[in-house]
């Protein structure tokens, strides 16, 4: 066996099986096509050494950083211009994820954790893109003609420690610059009551709030999201905003016995206590919203106020309502059929339905951001749990001030449970917003409106 510092590269082939089910003998020798003419070809040019393929993929180790990452673009360019005849889902497309590390090379093939972590970048990867991480974009960045967009730090399969990733597609937009308020965040770590690890970190200044977690979060990427980024930064204009990555998702970590309730309320004491916040407002949006009503409900000395916005105090299997049954089935169908594919559809039925008149671009941003937060068992187990809550009960005990804030046309939560969850908290004030996305995502309706609103109430409720 040997042993040295190497860039792997590991690809594979999006829907292999799908493909060879259609048309074996034609899918069989366009690959070996792209593989003569193509692949082989570029690899070799580039000083890479191909150690093994599979029936769709394969492993190439490199020399050199730099020829790897161009290799790998110059294919995926060269793949983009191929069968542009054939319907989108009959296409030959890859996926690449590329690592810098020690490898073990032992009787033509090879081992070890920066093969690990080339595999599981692979798998990260868009349709025809490639994942790289952190060591290597560091490596490549000024010298390397491809734009890589930053993903932020991952939890990935069967590795302990999160990855930070960096991706290039060839249909990849201009770069969204994240707000300068941003800059300010330091990812930190604190542990919950049973062991798990909590990513958490603040940005502003003055009022303290603590966000509590709604549906799939990820700190580090929500700033570069144009449906998080300027929500984020005008909070932290107003405010000390603490917010965290829910168990299971994000940077917070992924493989986890407990999603309940319960645990989520341990989660944010425990995230308030590391933040050093005593008393301090809530933020609850979507699922948050009850969240927010239980811990208040808990630890009344610890609240100063709550902030709603979009939410509601009893789930959709607690409602007695029809359609919202209806919805939840739809969702955990559409979960367990296709989350973890490369294909977006399943996803945006989430996107569609949360930002409604979302333009492309945000609702890419809002679909991708699902997909990178959490793994589909994951997804299916938070969304059960929101599906059965009921904070009814824990609403009406509550004695501190309350703002309770919902778009006219909200599709995920419809405005009648957000007058509910007024009507249940009896200091609690309502407010219509225009609109109908679920999140207020800047140029569209609601997004102006929530800000002038909450504002006052920021000011009323500092002391």
């Amino acid at each position: 066996m040997e042993q040295r510092l190497s860039a792997i590269l590991a690809a594979d082939m999006v829907g292999y099986s799908r493909l060879m089910e259609a048309d074996e003998l034609g899918v069989l020798s366009r690959q070996k096509k792209y593989r003569r003419e193509l692949i082989d070809p570029e690899i070799s040019r580039s000083r890479g050494n191909i150690v093994k393929t599979t029936g769709d993929g394969m492993l190439a180790t490199f020399e050199s950083v730099q020829d790897a990452v161009q290799c790998a673009v110059k294919i995926q360019q060269s793949m983009n211009l191929n069968e542009t005849d054939l319907d989108d889902d009959q296409r030959i497309r890859f996926r690449v994820g590329i690592n810098l590390g020690d490898v073990i090379f032992d009787e033509g093939d090879i081992f070890g954790d920066g093969v690990n972590v080339a595999a599981r970048l692979e798998g990260l990867a868009e349709p025809g893109g490639v994942c790289v991480s952190d060591v290597v974009h560091q490596a490549v960045q000024d010298r390397v003609d491809a734009a890589f967009r930053d993903m932020g730090g991952q939890r990935v399969k069967n590795i302990s420690r999160p990855i930070r990733v960096w991706h290039w597609s060839p249909q990849a937009k201009p770069l969204r610059k994240a707000p300068d308020v941003s800059l300010q965040q330091r990812v930190k770590f604190c542990k919950s009551s049973d062991g798990v690890n909590l990513a958490w970190a603040s940005t502003g200044q003055d009022t303290p709030v603590l966000k509590a977690p709604n549906w799939l979060n990820h700190i580090e990427y929500e700033w570069t999201s144009p449906v998080w980024g300027d929500f984020l930064s005008e909070m932290s204009k107003l405010c000390r905003l603490v917010r965290f990555d829910q168990r299971g998702n994000g940077l917070s970590d992924w493989d986890v016995d407990d999603i309940s309730e319960d645990r989520m309320i341990d989660d944010m004491l425990a995230v308030a206590d590391a933040a050093g916040l005593e008393r301090f407002g809530l933020l609850g949006i979507s699922q948050g919203s009850a969240f927010s009503v239980r811990f208040a409900a808990r630890f009344p000395e610890r609240v100063k106020f709550l902030i709603l916005l979009g939410g509601y105090v009893r789930g959709r299997m607690m409602r007695g309502d029809v359609e919202a049954e209806q919805f939840y089935n739809a969702s955990r169908a559409m979960v367990s059929a296709g989350w973890g594919s490369p294909n977006p559809v399943y996803r945006h039925f989430f996107t569609s339905s949360y930002i409604p008149d979302a333009t492309p671009e945000e609702g890419a941003s809002f679909d991708e951001m699902q997909r990178i937060s959490a793994s589909p068992e994951t997804a299916l187990r938070i969304m059960e749990m929101n599906a059965y809550t009921d904070a009814r009960v824990d609403a009406r005990s509550l004695k501190v001030p309350t703002l309770v804030l919902h778009a006219k046309g909200d599709m995920a939560a419809p405005i009648s449970e957000g007058r509910e969850t007024a009507r249940e908290i009896p200091t609690a004030e309502f407010v219509e917003l225009p609109g109908a996305n679920h999140c207020m995502i800047r140029g569209h309706s609601g997004f102006d409106e929530f800000f002038h609103e909450i504002g006052p109430f920021l000011k009323d409720h500092s002391d």
